[in-house]
């Protein structure tokens, strides 16, 4: 086993990761108490090695890890990859390139909804996973032996799981869907902890009164600042049932501050206090003009009900003949959606989803195909003018 804790020892392995066709990479991190998360160790395996980095190591430098990251000539490979590449790209103010998410891959290629690790090694690696170390405090010094052993093991196996289902995707056609999934994966936009979008982490009910949702914008976004700031979690700071509880009431003393649940007149006397007053002013001052988002969906109208089941019982089959995961394909609500709107804003109704769904969902709901059923297996009947062929 290598545990590379020197700068100089970290600069020679990047080095001989260079070239490389490809890399595996996973990552231990805690982000329990602070907003950022604490990377505690980052594992790479190449064609012929695997080490462990500890970041935390005193005095080590992790920019030869950054530049592996970034050089496009070399392939980075995660499972479940959204928080690995959000901790390089808070490192580095950018997203590792080129990358392959092994689960998405396993989703284009009919592994299910959010193929966990440990069933593709068992699927595709064929071999056995020592899961015991997975709750481990990765930040306490020194890292055992068994930790270790436990972090390479993601790292080593995951070669396998990357080769098997690059040769699927290559078999069955599928690159182009998949790569479109990369895109947004890619994108830095995903990573950005932008203050001023915080709002949209409530889910509201309902249409938002202007100065209601004038208000929770600027608290959110003030909460976000503040929890960046100290490097705690937004909880930490005030709750998001406070928050929604000051946007609806609009205090603007302390004393009214004071009566909102959770807070009590120490937090309101306070500096928090104080700042939460002035994100009311705020909020308060800039509703002239402001639009507030539009409600969510509602229920569907009468009638709808039974397409959005035919829709339902359509995805299944298609899924099932195209081997893809359902949850890739399309939700409970874009097919509510599409049962209303034939011009639905839903990736079930652009590229490669509607080439294998979102055509048939429309000629289903207008009656140009039909489900039925042959030797116990649901089929599709395209219905022209006259007759009906079954495909």
């Amino acid at each position: 086993m290598t545990l590379i804790t020197e700068t100089e020892a970290l600069a020679e392995f990047c080095a001989r990761q260079t070239g490389a066709g490809f890399i595996t990479v996973d990552t231990e991190f805690m982000r329990e108490r602070t907003y950022w998360p604490i990377l505690c160790l980052v594992q790479i395996a190449g064609p012929d090695e695997a080490a462990a980095i500890d970041p935390l190591a005193s005095g080590i430098e992790l920019a030869p890890l950054l530049a592996l990251m970034a050089d496009p000539a070399t392939l980075k490979v995660f499972h479940a990859a959204r928080q690995d590449i959000e901790i390089f790209f808070n490192l580095s103010g950018t997203v590792p390139a080129p990358i392959f998410d092994t689960q998405i891959a396993a989703m284009v290629c009919g592994f299910g909804d959010a193929a966990s690790y440990e069933t593709l090694v068992s699927r595709l690696a064929h071999a056995p996973l020592d899961k015991s170390s997975r709750f481990t405090d990765w930040s306490r010094r020194p890292l055992t032996e068994r930790q270790i052993r436990y972090a390479l093991a993601d790292v080593v196996h995951l070669r396998t799981v990357y080769e098997k289902l690059q040769q699927q995707l290559a078999s069955n056609g599928r690159a182009g869907w998949f790569a479109e999934e990369m895109a947004e994966l890619s994108n830095a936009q995903t990573y950005r902890a932008d203050p001023r979008e915080a709002w949209r982490r409530f889910r509201l009910r309902g249409r938002a009164d202007h100065r209601f949702f004038g208000v929770l914008r600027e608290l959110a976004a003030w909460r976000e600042s503040a929890a960046q700031r100290r490097n705690l979690p937004r909880g930490r700071i005030i709750r998001d049932e406070a928050v929604l509880e000051i946007a609806a009431h609009l205090p603007r003393t302390i004393e009214a501050l004071a009566r909102t649940r959770s807070l009590g007149k120490g937090f309101a006397e306070g500096r928090l206090g104080s700042e939460i007053l002035e994100a009311v002013r705020r909020g308060l001052a800039s509703v002239e003009g402001l639009a507030p988002p539009a409600p969510p969906r509602a229920d569907p109208p009468p009638g709808v009900g039974p397409l959005v089941e035919l829709l339902r019982v359509l995805l299944k089959q298609r899924c099932e003949e195209h081997q893809v995961a359902q949850k890739l394909l399309a939700s409970a609500e874009d097919l509510e959606a599409i049962a209303a709107d034939d011009e639905a804003p839903v990736p079930a109704l652009s590229g490669w989803r509607r080439e294998i769904f979102g055509t048939d969902a429309l000629a289903l709901k207008h009656g140009r195909l039909a489900l039925t059923v042959h030797r116990n297996r649901v089929s599709l009947v395209e219905l022209p003018d006259h007759g009906a062929e079954q495909h």
